[in-house]
């Protein structure tokens, strides 16, 4: 037998033991301050985690780790793809079923369901383990997939979308956590890398694969393609995850019930406001403050049900150790920035450049394309100098570049932006890995699920409020603009100016010059406030990060004869 850090290896799906450390002196460094290594945290305590109870051994040997990392990846496609091919077929899907007035909540409703639930799932999997959520996340999700393409109509097909939601939060949530528990602190990386991979493929075929199967099949298609790639998932996912059996604990497990409803009811009305306010009603509007006020009141309740649960959804300690609560407002933010180049980077690229929908879709996929590359490079970089550091160079390089966006000459060339972009990428990559590896090595098993699901949360929170923040702000900047247009008549929003500018030929030369100046400006004071949102990530990690991430030590055995590093 020899121990190697990391990861519990066990043959053909059968655990041989292992113990992994106690949160010990970590997780009080975690709470109160810094000056712990980016290292072992202290010396293992067999058999604890960081609330006392034993945690599972790993989850597959080295040669079984590939049918799960597959099964990750398949599961990762489905909740990364699912966006970007229904964006595409949005046409036919309002030319056959109607409902044009709420189609948008094709998306809301999908991506409130996925945020509000993360926590949920979170503390499941910490509870119950992680193959239980994951099994559940992806029947969930191809049941919703199922019943979105027999939709009869709109509003059908939208609590259809629902359901897919709660099926991709436990996806989303439940996959990431898997990683980090599959694989030691060095490795991670390259299962991290390849989930980005994920996410940039996605982001390159789903317009693809969504406007051939609306083109010439039917838009039905683009959800029921997911059930075969679903079922390959599940069925990997059940023969190769094997969580050993934990010990039976002294008093039976309680889930916080009320505790989860309060959690998402207040999730459900803030986002909602957030999602609709500027778009449905004005924001000064009363449905739009009564949501406010309505979601800071349950807010209130989900503070105080939350103190006095047992087993709370969102414990206190996620918010009350500096580098949990440092990273979920650094992740929160750079949600925030992300807006910027996802949702207004294609308007600019039509609307100023006069690209066509796929040659805009290009400039904005660069990123995806240094993204994972410089994700799988950071290791290197924070091996040496740490976590927090490493992203603090990502954001500021980020922060420098999304203030170059706005010296692009008008209307300039596309590989401007496109460069633009493939920098934004590649230092986005060099900020989010080692934050998210760093708060997940900070943690015992135990506390894993919780944890990410918390760093995933507050990312898609702070895109909520990015989309309604940057969207008032690029309006706004429009009606400044066109108060003095050279023509009467002219739209004053971002989304009705794109609908003008796709036929020129029903507007002057001067009224189309000036709505493309009008975007150009809008989008550079979105690019600067996405420039302040990368500042707020700098300062949430040089202000609350603790120097150096206090980070476990797990001691692993392993059977003679297997190599740690291999695949």
């Amino acid at each position: 037998m020899r121990q190697c850090p990391g990861r519990y290896v066990h043959r053909e799906g059968k655990p041989v033991g292992g113990t992994e450390a106690r949160d010990g002196k970590g997780a009080a460094a975690s709470a109160g301050g810094a000056g712990d290594a980016d290292g072992p945290g202290g010396p293992p305590a067999p058999g604890g985690t960081a609330d006392g109870a034993k945690a599972p051994a790993a989850l597959t040997t080295p040669r079984g780790r590939r049918p799960v990392v597959a099964a990750l990846m398949l599961g990762m496609a489905l909740a990364a793809i699912d966006g970007t091919i229904v964006s595409t077929a949005v046409p036919q899907i309002v030319g056959d079923l109607g409902g044009f007035t709420v189609f948008s909540w094709l998306f809301s409703g999908y991506l409130l369901a996925v945020t509000v639930t993360l926590p949920v799932y979170g503390k499941l999997s910490d509870t119950f383990g992680r193959k239980p959520v994951l099994i559940a996340g992806i029947i969930l999700f191809l049941v919703g997939s199922l019943l979105c393409a027999a939709a009869w109509n709109m509003a059908a097909l939208i609590a259809f979308r629902v359901i897919q939601g709660l099926g991709g939060g436990a996806l989303q949530g439940t996959v990431q956590t898997i990683a980090a528990d599959l694989y030691p602190l060095k490795e991670r990386p390259r299962i991290q890398a390849k989930l980005s991979t994920v996410w940039a493929t996605s982001a390159v075929a789903g317009p693809v694969v969504g406007g051939l199967l609306a083109g010439y099949a039917d838009w039905r298609w683009i959800f029921l393609i997911n059930l075969p790639v679903g079922a390959v998932a599940l069925w990997l996912v059940v023969r190769h995850l094997h969580e050993p059996a934990r010990p039976r604990p002294k008093t039976r497990p309680r889930i916080d019930w009320a505790g989860a409803l309060a959690v998402f009811a207040t999730g459900t009305l803030l986002l909602t406001a957030l999602v609709q306010g500027g778009v449905a009603w004005p924001w000064l509007s009363a449905p739009s403050l009564g949501l406010f006020a309505a979601s800071a009141a349950l807010a209130a309740l989900t503070v105080a049900i939350e103190r006095r649960a047992a087993e709370p959804i969102i414990p206190g300690w996620v918010w009350r150790r500096r580098t949990i609560a440092s990273v979920n407002l650094a992740l929160g933010a750079m949600g925030l920035l992300m807006v910027a180049p996802t949702v207004f980077l294609p308007t600019y690229a039509q609307s100023v450049l006069g690209l066509g929908p796929i040659a805009a879709g290009f400039v904005l996929s660069v990123m995806t394309l240094s993204w994972p590359v410089s994700a799988a490079l950071s290791d290197r970089v924070y091996n040496r100098i740490g976590f927090r550091l490493t992203a603090i160079i990502g954001m500021s390089a980020a922060l420098l570049i999304l203030l170059a966006f706005p010296l692009l000459p008008y209307p300039g060339e596309p590989w401007q932006p496109a460069l633009i972009m493939l920098l934004l990428g590649a230092a986005l990559g060099l900020f989010q890995l080692p934050l998210i590896v760093g708060v997940q090595s900070t943690v015992g098993w135990a506390e894993r699920g919780t944890t990410t699901a918390s760093v995933l949360f507050c990312r898609q929170v702070g895109q909520s409020i990015g989309a309604a923040v940057f969207g008032a702000v690029a309006n706004s900047v429009l009606a400044a603009r066109l108060l003095d247009a050279p023509a009467p008549g002219l739209p004053d929003d971002l989304d009705a100016v794109a609908r003008a500018l796709e036929d020129p030929g029903a507007l002057s030369a001067a009224a189309t010059d000036h709505l493309r100046r009008a975007v150009d400006a809008a989008v550079d004071y979105v690019y600067i406030g996405a420039a302040g949102a990368a500042a707020l990530a700098l300062l949430a990690l040089v202000v609350l990060a603790p120097r150096r991430f206090p980070v476990i030590s797990e001691a692993v055995i392993t059977e003679a004869g297997d190599s740690p590093d291999a695949r």
